[in-house]
């Protein structure tokens, strides 16, 4: 019995192992189609080493190489880094996008205008009390009317004034939630750390780690939306993170470090609260608008109001009506009965608190809308993304359904080839009697 004839035997049994761990391959596909960050693996075939036999031809005295079958080199995952890349960049800008809509809506929400319970509808509503008071100067109710209707405003303006405050409040809080040492940072830096170290050990034992890859990609693309990430793969199959604009990674093979500084330029939804709560940030600007709002209402009425002060503080938080009824001024004449006062106050309807305000509301619907924009453009190229790295890291059930009936085709043939090979044996060992 010649060693290539055991040796074909040999052959069909490996095309037999080689396809079984194929369709096993597929099979773990197709489970888990619908697993969120499972990348597509693939069993990498290859021939084995083949059998050299020495002078094969009795004339050239030439020998050859025979074929030992197949076997399966690894089973690899399917990734693309490059877009794996522009996503995480992306995903970055969304998650920025995202949050500096989410508070600036409820910013715009706080000044809830055009509404009848919006600070401007309050202000004409004060300039018309004062029309109604030049119309009936010594009116007693005319005057309570003026003050009611002033202490409305100076009320709405506090409200106005405390919501922006509480706004800008809970992006600090946010971020201390999401940034601190036990926060959502920590917690993905920390499990992390601990993949590097499975994936480490593993590698170094021949294994191909692949589903603690793929939950370590995912970890990351998570990361992405609270700050820009940059991922360093090292020779040892670990990943160092550097996560937004800190002075160290974030994680170092199995070490992590957390917490650290960022700044708004951090990006994300980290830099996004930052950059809102910031002295500088949209919401501060908002604040200081409305500061000066107040600031300039109160000048300019009280440069007519000459007889006493109508309205004291200068912030949307300590303005207030400084005047009783009794003391409204309508009029600089020692007589009773003039209204020239209130016919000048009323005339600061359409002037420059009016104006100023007027521009704040419409900075404010201005940055909400483009805040908006940049939501939906972020979000259309991550869509477009998202769907690239799906097309290649993906499960497609009819691929794989393809590939299933290959392996199986492929099963199948190794299993005809050893039984021709057996039932071939058996044959020679019974005719020869061996």
């Amino acid at each position: 019995m010649s060693i290539p004839t055991l040796q074909g035997l040999q052959t069909a049994l490996s095309g037999l192992l080689a396809n079984q761990e194929a369709i096993d391959t597929t099979g773990q596909n197709i489970t888990n189609a619908n697993t969120e960050g499972y990348s597509r693996q693939t069993a990498v075939l290859q021939a084995n080493e083949p059998l050299r036999i020495a002078a094969l031809s009795p004339v050239t005295g030439e020998g050859a190489q025979l074929g030992t079958g197949v076997s399966v080199q690894t089973i690899t995952r399917i990734r693309n880094t490059y877009l794996d890349g522009e996503y995480r960049s992306q995903n970055t800008a969304l998650g920025a996008a995202n949050t500096q809509l989410e508070e600036l809506q409820q910013a715009q929400g706080a000044f809830d205008e055009p509404s009848s319970a919006g600070l401007s509808s309050q202000l004409s509503a004060f300039w018309s009390s004062w029309s109604e008071l030049a119309d009936s100067p010594s009116s007693e109710a005319a005057k309570v009317g003026v003050v009611s209707v002033a202490t409305q405003l100076t009320d709405t303006l506090h409200q106005l004034s405390s919501q922006l405050q509480s706004i800008e409040g809970q992006a600090t809080a946010q971020y201390a939630s999401l940034a601190g040492p036990s926060g959502t940072v920590a917690g993905d830096a920390e499990q992390i750390a601990q993949l590097n170290q499975q994936i480490k050990q593993s590698l170094l034992a021949h294994q191909q780690p692949n589903n603690l890859e793929d939950r370590r990609d995912l970890l990351i693309d998570k990361l992405s939306s609270l700050a820009s990430v940059t991922v360093t793969t090292e020779a040892d199959g670990t990943d160092t993170i550097a996560f937004g604009n800190a002075a160290a990674p974030l994680v170092e093979g199995g070490k992590v470090n957390w917490p650290q500084a960022l700044t708004p330029a951090a990006g994300g939804q980290l830099g996004a609260l930052l950059s809102l709560s910031s002295p500088e940030g949209a919401l501060a600007q908002y604040q200081d608008g409305l500061n000066e709002f107040a600031a300039t209402l109160a000048k300019s009425v009280n440069a007519l109001h000459t007889a006493t002060p109508f309205f004291k503080g200068a912030t949307a938080a300590t303005l207030e009506v400084a005047v009783t009824p009794a003391e409204v001024q309508t009029s600089s004449e020692a007589a009773s009965g003039g209204n020239k006062v209130a016919l000048a106050i009323a005339a600061l309807r359409g002037g420059a608190a009016d104006q100023r305000y007027a521009a704040l509301v419409e900075q404010v619907g201005s940055g909400v809308q483009n805040a908006q924009a940049s939501q939906a453009t972020s979000q259309a190229v991550v869509n477009t993304l998202s769907d690239a790295r799906q097309s290649v890291s993906g499960v497609s059930l009819d691929e794989e359904m393809t590939n299933l009936i290959t392996f199986q085709r492929g099963y199948e043939a190794s299993a005809r080839a050893l039984n021709a090979m057996n039932e071939m044996l058996e044959t020679l060992i019974n005719h020869t009697g061996v």
